[in-house]
């Protein structure tokens, strides 16, 4: 009976520890982020993100470009009134609208899922990294395939929907998507690209604005005390083409 005992207790003690290195090792599982597993890294959580031929974002030269295809000429509904949560969800402020507006290309609609703020801009264009930059993350529910629209910010007057979201965080709040727009959405850049973090999927629809909208720089700076340099760096174009409406 005594060696039964220890038997079970020696048991009970192997479990203990097993559990507790399992438990251990799911606490520390790597994560891809922007610093220690940053996008040198990518690779490690996604082949696509290291062998990918068709990666976001890239630099737009707009004097390489070619007019637009017709049927990606880019329709927008964003102008819906809705409440949305927000969040720091670790990489980014993300906003999810309870109903979001639409974008109709080649004759599909794709609803907006989310958007999500950089603290300076992804693509570059000649060179050039904006200030901020919001991506509006839409997809079409039949096909599931994406389409993103980026919104440059530059330094000027301040943006209230800025205000709305940065008071925000950890809340629900009321907003319309179409305020995160500028004047001008009828020009843009187009080409086909991927998601700008792991898995890096390609076959992204991406829509640049050439219009910049405005922040101020206590907005700017606002967001960059959460998120300075949550840009993944340019992406090798190789036979793409870039279009410009």
């Amino acid at each position: 009976m005594k060696k039964l005992l220890v038997a079970a207790t020696a048991a009970s003690l192997l479990c203990s520890v097993a559990f507790a290195q399992e438990h251990k090792a799911q606490k520390h599982e790597k994560h891809w982020d922007y610093s220690q597993n940053g996008p040198t890294h990518w690779g490690e959580f996604s082949k696509t993100c290291a062998k990918g031929q068709a990666q976001s974002p890239i630099n737009i030269v707009p004097g390489k470009s070619v007019h637009l295809n017709a049927q990606y000429k880019l329709h927008l509904h964003e102008d819906i009134h809705t409440t949305a949560k927000v969040i720091d969800n670790g990489h980014s402020i993300k906003v999810t609208p309870k109903e979001g507006g639409t974008m109709e290309l080649h004759g599909e609609t794709f609803k907006l899922l989310q958007f999500h703020f950089h603290g300076k801009s992804e693509h570059t264009v000649d060179g050039k990294r904006y200030d901020m930059v919001v991506h509006l993350v839409h997809q079409n529910p039949e096909t599931k395939q994406l389409a993103v629209i980026a919104v440059f910010f530059e330094e000027g007057k301040n943006n209230p929907t800025l205000d709305n979201v940065l008071s925000g965080i950890d809340k629900e709040i009321r907003i319309d998507p179409a305020d995160l727009l500028p004047a001008d959405t009828s020009h843009y850049f187009h080409y086909v690209g991927s998601l700008t973090t792991p898995p890096c999927s390609e076959n992204v629809q991406w829509y640049l604005l050439k219009q910049p909208a405005q922040a101020s720089k206590d907005q700017i700076e606002a967001f960059r005390k959460y998120y300075v340099d949550n840009e993944r760096p340019v992406q090798e174009l190789h036979d793409r083409t870039i279009e410009a409406e």
